[in-house]
């Protein structure tokens, strides 16, 4: 496989320089610049894009993997058809619907469910030992490759499987003796990465129009993690001796059918907030589009808040390797993950045609919004955390919002370094 490397791709080295640059800006401490971490974060994220892309067979690893995402969506679907029928995406009734009778992918019917079903199934696995001993090995690469404490290198790793308010669950034993700047790391890596259960309904969202889409929502969700690691110890570096950890007292259920039930209970939860927030955002942009509608046109075209976005952040999309004849449609989405939810911004992915813009972008674009770092998110975040650490209140809501820009940037920093990689690697 011959690998050719453009501009577009050494381009994306100069986003990862700018993202770290900007974080030591904003850094409580300028002197206790983290270079050794810096250093490593980028060479575990390189490191691990390389193992699970550029190894013999590694591609048939990943369409495993998207077989098996294929596999819950279809058992996902049976659930969700015998509870709602055809609305499920099972035969229509209507002779009038085209295609053989399949209704229109329908998302509250289709993506929920799986929401509930991979949250039960990930309590499941850890109640087992199979996802807590992976998520242990993550930790473990964490402590050792980046100095992590034990508390803090398992919520991180927790955080890849598991999401930002599910993770402090897992070490909830040491939340009060964790220090400010562990609290900031696991904010940052909690808003940097996904859920499990969101990243299958990503995956099924993209399905249509980006080959391997599990494969990429899986790697990106583990390799922002180090990113996330990185800038914040750059912004608010350690003072004190790191957390240990006795992994015995960690999250503990009290039978398979307690794990199923409580996950169960959780993907609820889950459910409704991405539910609710998507109707009330997708609201509110209807609100500021009909307002933005009595401006004049901008280049020809109405101004709407996505439109807005794109000149917005399209120098963002250009810096980290997108080339600029695609960069408007590209700031379109950084813009709606950031202000919106990455869900919104997955779903105006995938109902890009694909001849409509090229599949490189469409992966650098898969890699730079999958985290859940969102103006809506923070609030879930800061409403979980304050529950677990009431004593600590004033301290979560104060860095909550300092942690927004940091698990923004850490998306962008995985996708540029993605990005500065040649492209044949992924298939391209």
């Amino acid at each position: 496989m011959a690998l050719t490397y453009t501009l577009d791709n050494a381009r994306s080295l100069i986003a990862v320089a700018l993202i770290i640059f900007i974080s030591w800006l904003l850094s409580e401490n300028k002197k206790r610049f983290p270079f050794f971490l810096t250093i490593g974060a980028i060479a575990v994220q390189a490191g691990l894009v390389l193992l699970l892309f550029a190894i013999p067979n590694s591609q048939a690893v990943l369409s495993g993997v998207t077989a098996a995402v294929d596999g819950l969506a279809d058992a996902s679907d049976r659930g969700a058809q015998f509870v709602f029928g055809y609305l499920g995406g099972g035969q229509s009734p209507f002779a009038t619907v085209p295609e053989g009778g399949q209704l229109p992918f329908i998302f509250g019917f289709r993506v929920l469910p799986l929401i509930l079903v991979i949250s039960g199934l990930s309590a499941l696995l850890w109640h087992w030992n199979i996802l807590k001993w992976i998520t242990r090995l993550f930790g473990l690469l964490f402590e050792k490759t980046m100095g992590l404490g034990g508390a803090s290198a398992l919520a991180v790793a927790a955080n890849i499987f598991m999401g930002m308010v599910e993770s402090p669950i897992v070490i909830r034993a040491y939340l009060d003796r964790l220090s400010r700047s562990e609290i900031f790391l696991m904010m940052v890596v909690g808003l940097a990465t996904v859920a499990g259960s969101t990243m299958v309904a990503y995956a099924v969202i993209l399905g249509p129009v980006l080959p391997n889409a599990a494969g990429h929502v899986l790697v990106a969700s583990i390799i922002s993690a180090p990113a996330g690691i990185l800038l914040a110890r750059i912004m608010i570096p350690e003072e004190r001796k790191a957390t240990e950890l006795d992994y015995e007292v960690t999250l503990k259920y009290e039978n398979s059918m307690d794990a199923i039930t409580r996950g169960v209970q959780d993907g609820v939860m889950v459910a409704v907030n991405v539910a609710a927030f998507i109707i009330v955002f997708v609201a509110f942009v209807g609100i500021v589009n009909n307002l933005l509608g009595l401006a004049p046109p901008l280049n020809g075209e109405p101004v709407t808040l996505q439109s807005l976005f794109g000149y917005v952040f399209a120098p963002v999309a250009y810096i980290i390797g997108i080339p600029w004849e695609e960069a408007h449609a590209g700031g379109n989405i950084l813009g709606v993950k950031l202000f919106l939810t990455e869900f919104i911004a997955y779903i105006d992915l995938g109902n890009i045609p694909a001849d409509a813009m090229s599949e490189r972008t469409r992966m650098i674009l898969t890699y730079a919004i999958c985290g859940f770092a969102n103006v809506a998110s923070v609030g879930i975040m800061t409403g979980g955390m304050t529950v677990l650490m009431p004593e600590r209140r004033s301290e979560i809501l104060n860095l909550a919002w300092k942690a927004l820009i940091p698990g923004f940037m850490a998306t962008l920093m995985t996708a540029a370094i993605v990005a500065a990689l040649p492209a044949q690697l992924f298939g391209g």
